[in-house]
């Protein structure tokens, strides 16, 4: 099989990672040969030049969400912003004397956020993971029965990283206030592709990845609300920087690019959704015809713009891969010593082993051209019509 754009793969994993804009990387290259300075350094004009590029991409970061700058914590990415939002808000509960355990989330979130409450269980906390329906969504009578119990925090992932799925935040948002519980969100696949605004519904802890939203890796934020005040212990002693939450020296030039990435995404979202969504509905279009029996997973409309989490009815995603090895895509399943395991989302939506085993995710992005979604959708067609004749 021949490759396309000058022998390069075609990426269609845009949920796994996203490459960093040639514009967000102009942004970072100097501070890392000229301006070099450590941001903590204010006492001189090296490291105060540092600190306002940082403070300036603060801004950008919080603009995207509707914050104020004040409540943006720079990390590492989402991972650490979750554990940080859960563990840290855990922790200072019990410090505290409040009684509450309760931890509410969904079964279809991030690995980390999973494990984040499976680490508080064995700290007395009382993780609850909510089923999801058959379309990915959580419905808010199911959420609402949970907050019977006195509740500490409700953790909904925004969109989910396999099937794109768009949950309800002002919904459920609004029922865990109405509970008195924080409200946390994972919106590292969200943020930067649909609008997000911490004050509609009212968010207090956010979470967000640079390298989601073709920023560089290795650098994101925890949206961590001032009034009322949301207060969390940190996870690591340190310096102090970062409101004590988290120390460290921050680096610079990956923040430089982060907020120029968050920058472009509120300028060019609307278009971007709408040019993305054009794309995946072409090549949905263009697999249907070809394979009728293919299945599509979760909601279609409560969906990130660029993603189709796909079931083809008589190809594993692994046989589709192999005879397709210029497409760059995601099976579905997660590798775990060696051996591959149905996905744990596709298993919450109510796929059996073989059906997740047969199951794609394709995620397109800002540097997908409607040339490389022909080439997938012909790839696709005849790695699957193979497998079809195999089958027979």
């Amino acid at each position: 099989m021949t490759t396309t754009r000058a022998n390069r793969p075609v990426y269609l994993d845009n949920q796994a990672t996203t490459a960093c804009d040639p514009r967000v990387l102009a942004a970072m290259l100097p501070w890392f040969s000229e301006a070099y300075g450590n941001p903590h350094s204010a006492e001189h004009v090296m490291g105060r030049a540092a600190e306002q590029a940082v403070e300036a991409a603060r801004a950008q970061v919080a603009a995207l969400i509707g914050a104020d700058p004040r409540e943006i914590v720079f990390t590492s990415g989402a991972t650490e912003s979750n554990n940080i939002a859960l563990k840290g808000a855990a922790r200072f509960a019990r410090s505290t004397g409040d009684a509450r355990r309760r931890i509410v989330t969904v079964a279809t979130e991030h690995k980390c956020v999973l494990a984040c409450a499976a680490d508080l269980a064995g700290e007395g906390f009382e993780p609850i993971v909510l089923p999801v329906g058959r379309d990915g969504l959580l419905d808010p009578a199911v959420l609402r029965a949970a907050l019977d119990e006195p509740t500490l925090l409700v953790s909904v992932m925004a969109a989910n990283n396999e099937t794109g799925v768009v949950q309800d935040l002002s919904a459920q948002a609004a029922i865990a206030r109405d509970a008195g519980a924080l409200f946390h969100t994972d919106a590292a696949q969200a943020a930067g592709k649909i609008p997000l605004d911490v004050n509609a519904p009212r968010v207090d802890l956010l979470s967000i990845s640079g390298h989601k939203l073709y920023g560089p890796k290795g650098v994101g934020a925890l949206y961590v609300r001032r009034r009322p005040r949301v207060r969390l212990a940190p996870l690591f002693s340190g310096g102090g920087q970062e409101r004590g939450l988290r120390s460290g020296t921050l680096p610079a030039p990956l923040i430089v690019g982060f907020g120029e990435a968050c920058r472009l995404a509120a300028a060019e979202m609307a278009a971007e959704a709408a040019h993305l969504a054009a794309l995946r509905d072409r090549l949905l279009a263009r697999l249907r015809a070809a394979i009728p029996a293919i299945a599509i997973n979760g909601d279609l409309r409560r969906r990130l713009p660029g993603n189709l989490n796909l079931t083809f009815p008589h190809a594993t995603a692994e046989a589709l891969m192999r005879a397709a090895p210029d497409l760059c895509v995601s099976t579905g399943s997660a590798c775990s010593s060696a051996e591959v395991e149905p996905s744990y989302v596709l298993r919450a939506l109510g796929l059996d082993a073989d059906a997740a085993a047969r199951t794609l995710r394709l995620g397109i992005g800002r540097f997908t051209s409607a040339a490389d979604l022909d080439y997938a959708a012909e790839a696709l067609i005849a790695a699957h019509a193979a497998a079809a004749r195999v089958a027979a």
